[in-house]
This record gives C-alpha cells, sequence and structure tokens, in this order.
C-alpha cells in the first residue's frame, strides 16, 4: 500500500517520535510509506527575544534535528509553514492526520490521495490551541486511531465515535532494558521537566519537596529538552541533563529506585514504559495510559492531582524492603513485555484497512 502521513513541523516533539516508529515499521511490512511536514512555524520578534533571554542566544534558523531523518521513508517537507494541499501529497492508498490542525488538511484533500485517517495522540482542548477549532477536528468523519483506552473513551463519550481503534504505544525492550538489580543505599527518583502545566511538573517539584523534609537524602534526577524555568525552578542538588541521548536517557532510568510521571492531561505517558522497561517502578498520576499500564501493577497509581497524594506515595514506596522493591522491579519488567512494537505495528495495519491473509 501507498501510506502518508501528514505531520506539522517535524522535529524531536514526541508525538513526531511515535510517527516515526510507525512510518518505519510500515516500511519494514512492505508498504511505501511517504511523510510531508511543514517546516518550523516563523517565531515572533517577541517569541525571538524570549528565546534570546532565556538561552542567551538568537534562535536557530537551519532545520533541526528530525526523528524522521533516520528512516528509510520518503520525507517532503514543503516549502514554507502553510495548510499542505493536493499538490504536495502523492497520491495513495492511506493518508493520515498526525495532529488537529493536519487533520484540517487532510479533510480537504483529494480522495486520490487515500482513504483519510485521523492519528489521535491527545485530546489537544488546552489554553493555547484554538479549542473550537480543535474541538470540530474530532468531529471531523475520519477513521480514528488512538493511543491509549482513555483516548477512545473521550472520542466516544463527547464526539460520538465508537468505532475508533486502539493501538497502544509501545517501546524497543531490547534498548530499553536493565539488569536485575536491588534497590539503591541512596534513595533515588526521577521525572522529566516541562514548563507546560499540563505535565505536572509543579506537583512533582513540591510533593518532593514536602518528601526531602522526611527523607533529606533523597536524589532526584531530571532531564529535559531546555534549562528549567526560573518560574518553575528545581530543588536544589538536583541533577539535571539537558537533551540527553536516548543512550544516556536509559541510563537515568535505570539509576532510579522509581520514576515519577505528574501529567494531568496525557494521550499515553510514553516514559511509564521506558522507564518500567529498565525496571524502575513508576509511581503515576491517572493520565493517559497510567491507568491501564499501572493496574497491572510495577508501580503506583496515585489517587489525586496533587502534591500531598504524590508525595505520601513516595514516601511509602521508598520505605519499601529491598526485597519488597525488587519485586514490585521485576513486575513492571513483565507488565511492559506484553507491549511490542511489532505487535503494535500489526494493529496500525489492520486500523488503516490492511488485511493480512
Amino acid at each position: 500500500m501507498k501510506i502518508t502521513f501528514i505531520t506539522p513541523y517535524a522535529g524531536l516533539a514526541g508525538g513526531i517520535r511515535v510517527v516515526a516508529i510507525y512510518a518505519g515499521l510500515l516500511k519494514k511490512r512492505g508498504h511505501e510509506v511517504t511523510v510531508v511536514s511543514t517546516p518550523k512555524k516563523p517565531m515572533s520578534l517577541v517569541n525571538k527575544l524570549r528565546y534570546l533571554r532565556k538561552e542567551k542566544k538568537w534562535p536557530p534558523q537551519e532545520h533541526e534535528a528530525s526523528h524522521i531523518d533516520k528512516l528509510d521513508v520518503n520525507h517532503r517537507v514543503i516549502d514554507r509553514y502553510r495548510p499542505i494541499i493536493d499538490e504536495d501529497v502523492p497520491d495513495g492508498d492511506v493518508v493520515i492526520a498526525t495532529w488537529w490542525e493536519t487533520a484540517e488538511w487532510v479533510y480537504d484533500l483529494s480522495t486520490l490521495k487515500g482513504e483519510k485517517c485521523y492519528f489521535v495522540q491527545g485530546h489537544e482542548i488546552h489554553r493555547v490551541q484554538p479549542v473550537e477549532r480543535v474541538k470540530a477536528t474530532y468531529l471531523l468523519p475520519l477513521r480514528k486511531i488512538t493511543i491509549s483506552k482513555w483516548l477512545v473513551d473521550i472520542m466516544a463519550q463527547k464526539y460520538g465515535d465508537r468505532n475508533v481503534m486502539l493501538v497502544p504505544n509501545s517501546v524497543d525492550l531490547d534498548f530499553f532494558n536493565a539488569m536485575e538489580r536491588g534497590r539503591q543505599s541512596v534513595p533515588t527518583v526521577g521525572f522529566i521537566y516541562s514548563p507546560s502545566h499540563i505535565k505536572g511538573c509543579d506537583i512533582i517539584i513540591e510533593a518532593l519537596r514536602k518528601v526531602r523534609k522526611v527523607i533529606p537524602e533523597l536524589r532526584i534526577l531530571v532531564f529535559g529538552t531546555s534549562q528549567p524555568e526560573k518560574k518553575l525552578t528545581l530543588l536544589p542538588g538536583t541533577e539535571y541533563f539537558t537533551s540527553p541521548s536516548q543512550s544516556k536517557i536509559v541510563k537515568i532510568y535505570s539509576s532510579c529506585d522509581f520514576w515519577l510521571f505528574g501529567s494531568r492531561v496525557e494521550g499515553f505517558g510514553l516514559p511509564i514504559l521506558e522507564a518500567m522497561a529498565c525496571r524502575t517502578p513508576v509511581i503515576a498520576t491517572k493520565a493517559g495510559a497510567a491507568p491501564e499500564i499501572l493496574g497491572q501493577g510495577g508501580g503506583r497509581l496515585v489517587r489525586d492531582f496533587d502534591m500531598l497524594s504524590l508525595s505520601e506515595n513516595i514516601i511509602e514506596l521508598i520505605e519499601l524492603s529491598d526485597s519488597k522493591w525488587q519485586m514490585l522491579s521485576q513486575q513492571a519488567r513483565d507488565i511492559v513485555e506484553k507491549y511490542s512494537w511489532d505487535d503494535a505495528g500489526g494493529l496500525f495495519e489492520k486500523a488503516i484497512g490492511v488485511r493480512r491473509e
């Protein structure tokens, strides 16, 4: 089949990473895959000055790295940031929107471009988005594929679409891996830093502030894509890694006794699987796929989206005996081994209409 993914700017965002994985899997399964994307949206002068003030340098003009770059697929970047139209897209069998804005573009494409699908990786009803336009895309007559039961339920309950295909994200179990180990003499936790309110880093930081009053030796490992902002500062002594390599991320996960996930809203929450694959139990809020994954064990679901609930759970689990921690660690690995990208690739094929004998 001839399959085209339509994406916004194809940088290093998590959603683009998942699109790249599926593009690569479909290519390996014998399909002709194309990715059509836009250049980066031009930055306003105000935002350029904000970037300069924060990063101490002028924002780069050149094309940055992309998860698509290493794939053996045709990647077409159009001439400028604008809607993608028929002339940009090859004729094919399936064309897949990957973001609310691209859903508008795909809906307007000719039927010659293929059956129209919408890969929904989140419920993008946030203050920074034009909410009514976003909601309208979920009502479009596009075949929907999504990544968590929570999103399946949202599409059914809020938008009346009960034919959404569920294709859970997975993890590379050979890459994200770690030796069996015991808990460390110095309790260590980690999380991913983001200034975005929906990611809940404020909840995590305040919870850890409370935990440190009980466990002052607590070690904290954090990574993110940029330097922490003054309005959301990390606790003293936090070890911070800016844009670490994937291999370094594996080491960070594996260096923790527990991984923290504090999102208020999430499509899936891939770091949950990645940490568990590295035998690190996860303490998470009930966002994205966390209830589906941690409902099986391998960590703890936090009752409420607040620092008190999170801090209580962190303290309780840090006080586990070594033998109980090792059981939880092994449980985390056992659960995540149920998730395979190869299986996900097969499910994605079925979702877009491929039928294999």
